[in-house]
């Protein structure tokens, strides 16, 4: 069986949030095709926490090098898919290494100047979005690039699917405790909507702390670290999905929710241009509010036309064809 390295941060394999998951789906769907997905990460901890003075990923990435090459060359690797752009200097010691982005230097994010150099030196990329593909031509002269989403689990998605269970006035949020996400949005929207439900969900246990510092209302209701099960058994019970991020390179769970029929509320930046069916609206802070009210005013519990759209655009199927072309034509040089 071929090996593949999947070059990860360490936090990144450790925590309940998008990484994970992909990590997750693209090892099931490797061994589907034959392939070994071994993950491999530095195993010395940069930091606990995002963007702290001295800390910046980036630059801990630049020095764990030495660890990582280690595992690749201890296992006898040669194609190497790295989802940092600090590990972009592999490269130089791997011709058949491949960036898979959860991030982009887009002024949207924290320390994106920090992100553009290593990105002068990316020659072959996979990417979730046919606007991030434009996006790699546009600032970086990137061309070798192939668009292949992170599928959703389409049995968990149907096995949830019940709308007699949506509650009309529940709210369903997925985020971090970061400032792009704007989780102090979704409380504010809380305060002004008492008679409203709001589940603010978190990928990681070390947003259970740093959430104390907020005066949080009565009506959010906070969940940190769920499995994909409780994931989707929540959402199917939520009306109305909304995200209030200023950036995604995915936004895996507004795919997520589409599956699952909610009516979604999106921001208006164009890197959720492939969130656009019949049920999903986009705005901003100054209408999010009026939207995500509207959302869950409307008479009927779900929308098909959203579930239909992700199942035919986003579903671990769809992903499982991309990695399947993808790997015959890379593993072979």
């Amino acid at each position: 069986m071929k090996k593949v390295g999947l070059v990860m941060r360490k936090i990144q394999f450790s925590e309940a949030q998008g990484p994970r998951v992909f990590a997750e789906r693209l090892r099931s769907i490797g061994h589907e095709l034959g392939v070994e997905i071994v993950f491999i990460s530095p195993e010395r901890h940069v930091s606990g926490h995002d963007w702290l003075p001295g800390y910046e990923h980036e630059k801990g990435d630049l020095v764990n090098y030495d660890v990582v090459l280690d595992q690749i060359y201890g296992q006898g690797i040669e194609h190497v898919i790295y989802t940092v752009s600090g590990f972009t200097f592999l490269n130089m010691f791997l011709k058949n290494s491949v960036l898979f982005p959860h991030s982009f230097p887009d002024p949207a994010l924290t320390g994106y100047e920090m992100m553009k150099p290593f990105y002068s030196i990316v020659d072959k990329a996979i990417v979730q979005t046919e606007f991030l593909k434009r996006e790699m031509d546009r600032n970086f002269g990137i061309t070798d690039v192939t668009v292949i989403p992170i599928g959703f689990n389409e049995e968990i998605a149907n096995k949830h699917f019940d709308p007699a269970q949506v509650v009309d006035n529940r709210i369903m949020w997925i985020g971090r405790d970061e400032e792009n996400r704007r989780p102090d949005l979704v409380l504010e929207y809380a305060r002004r909507n008492p008679d409203k439900e709001v589940f603010m969900v978190f990928g990681g246990e070390r947003y259970r702390e740093s959430m104390k510092k907020y005066d949080i209302p009565s009506n959010i209701k906070l969940r940190f670290a769920l499995s994909q099960d409780e994931v989707f058994q929540l959402m199917n019970t939520s009306k109305v999905y909304w995200s209030s991020s200023k950036f995604d390179t995915f936004a895996m769970p507004l795919t997520e929710a589409m599956a699952m029929g909610k009516i979604v509320v999106k921001p208006e930046h164009p890197c959720y241009g492939h969130i656009s069916s019949t049920h999903a609206f986009a705005g901003n802070e100054m209408n999010w509010f009026e939207l995500v009210n509207m959302a869950s005013a409307v008479p009927y519990k779900v929308s098909n036309e959203n579930r239909s759209y992700a199942f035919e655009k986003f579903s671990s199927r769809v992903m499982k064809a991309g990695y399947a072309d993808f790997f015959d034509k890379w593993l072979s040089s």
